[in-house]
């Protein structure tokens, strides 16, 4: 079965191109598959007298994404990152760097065989937590994809440049083992100054001579995204021409794995780790812990124009808000999170009509997954041409990095015209009436995204990019 249907098109923009699905319509869950069916053909697209709302056309004020980088569970660098996502790679696994034979849940994403050589020196940070290193590691390496090396830095503003990274547990493996040191009265063990959560922007300050903005937030698994919208807040006040920002956790740790396991959130699918995470399914039983880091460069379209800057998409806008709800449930009818989605749109200067892909927060979670549909239908009233996808059913739940890695493979979507799929897609709810792309990647031509962000204790963002057009 082929299906070509026009994107955002039947709506705004007769320049959009097509979406392309190669797969047959039995390879589908049955409500998606059903959907389909009833499209199959070519469906034309039709001309609009909406308009969109005005975005903003101040050089200065206006955000490029000129840089990325990543650790992940997928590899260490974002193509490697992306073209498994587009193959449906998972990288959940059993925990083999603890002995978790005798807990419930023994899966989780861990990041293999990581080295930082050439970025990180080994004899000055030999004690510094993962969190930290691979934070450092992600921020380098995306300075270096943005053409900003130590070199072209010095000959730069740097008082105009900023870092500001997120993170939920900052260095809780160092705690972790200041606690078993002090139990074991070792007090030369306790390295305190590694543990807070501001770590990983000042040694990125320390390291790249940045004397603007630079801090660390913490809201949970909404923290890359809080990042994102504030970095870009510094942009638009004219506060700073270039920021790094985006998120770090290496929570892989007994007492991480204990702690979600006491909020009855985490799947214990430990026999079939690969298949654990299943956004949207009936069969889904919580999320599963990764860790990781993902950094974008952000920059006034000014300044990457001036220093001729390759621009990999814009940041159009983005919004934060409260469930003031529940500590560890959002609002079951979605309406905190539809507040917070339409509230980014009227930022960015964009119409829902506009939007043709949401890459979903879809943890994999009872209550928050069919909260975040119903959010996002209450925004979105048509779907027909929504396409809506879950990294996490790959890469796990990455807590403060989750955001970032996230607005990584939203931005490789828009820059490459695939999305990846959501795997392990079999029985869907029935709610869930959007195409999740389920078990494989689809071509399709990103006019305007979303990527949402939702972290306990009810904090909630959405960040909205799109192809930058001069």
């Amino acid at each position: 079965m082929a299906e070509i249907a026009s994107g955002s098109l039947m709506v705004f923009h007769s320049s959009h191109k097509a979406t392309l699905h190669t797969w047959p319509v039995s390879s589908f869950p049955p409500n998606i598959s059903s959907s389909r069916q009833k499209q199959s053909g070519q469906v034309r697209a039709m001309a609009s007298p909406i308009s969109a709302p005005k975005r903003e056309t101040d050089p200065k004020k206006r955000i490029v994404i000129t840089g990325m980088g990543l650790v992940s569970v997928l590899g260490n660098d974002v193509d490697t990152f992306y073209n498994k996502l587009l193959n449906g790679e998972s990288g959940i696994r059993r925990i083999d760097r603890f002995d978790a034979s005798d807990y419930p849940v023994q899966i989780a994403g861990q990041v293999p065989d990581f080295s930082a050589d050439g970025f990180i020196d080994g004899n000055r940070y030999q004690n510094l937590d993962d969190c930290w290193k691979f934070c450092l590691f992600a921020a380098k390496t995306a300075l270096q994809d943005a053409n900003l090396s130590p070199q072209v830095l010095k000959t730069l503003d740097r008082s105009k440049m900023g870092a500001v990274m997120g993170s939920g547990a900052g260095g809780i493996k160092t705690l972790y083992n200041a606690v078993d040191a002090l139990l074991k009265q070792d007090y030369s063990k306790v390295l305190t100054s590694y543990y807070p959560n501001n770590m990983g922007p000042a040694l990125l300050a320390i390291e790249t001579g940045f004397t603007g903005p630079i801090y660390s937030i913490s809201t949970a698994c909404a923290s890359s995204n809080y990042c994102l919208y504030a970095a870009a807040n510094h942009i638009i006040k004219g506060e700073a021409q270039v920021m790094v920002a985006g998120g770090t956790d290496s929570g892989v740790i007994p007492s991480g794995i204990c702690g979600f396991m006491a909020c009855k959130a985490l799947s214990s699918r430990n026999d079939e780790p690969q298949k654990a995470s299943r956004p949207w399914d009936k069969g889904r039983d919580g999320f599963v812990l990764s860790e990781g880091s993902g950094v974008l460069v952000m920059e006034s379209l000014e300044h990457a124009t001036k220093r001729g800057a390759n621009i990999i998409a814009e940041y159009l806008g983005g919004a934060i808000s409260s469930d003031a709800h529940h500590l560890t449930d959002p609002r079951s009818d979605g309406s905190g999170v539809a507040s917070c989605i339409s509230k980014s749109l009227k930022i960015a200067g964009v119409s829902p009509e506009e939007v043709n892909y949401v890459n979903a927060h879809a943890t994999s979670t009872r209550v928050g997954d069919l909260a975040e549909v119903s959010a996002i239908k209450k925004v979105f009233k048509n779907q027909r041409e929504l396409k809506m996808n879950g990294t996490k059913s790959m890469i796990g739940h990455a807590i403060g990095a989750a955001g970032a890695l996230e607005a990584i493979a939203t931005v490789k979507a828009i820059a490459t015209g695939w999305l990846h799929p959501t795997i392990n897609q079999y029985n869907l709810e029935p709610e869930v009436t959007i195409d999740t792309i389920p078990n494989g990647k689809i071509k399709h031509d990103v006019n305007v995204a979303i990527s949402n962000s939702f972290g306990f204790g009810g904090h909630n963002s959405a960040v909205v990019f799109a192809p930058f057009t001069p």
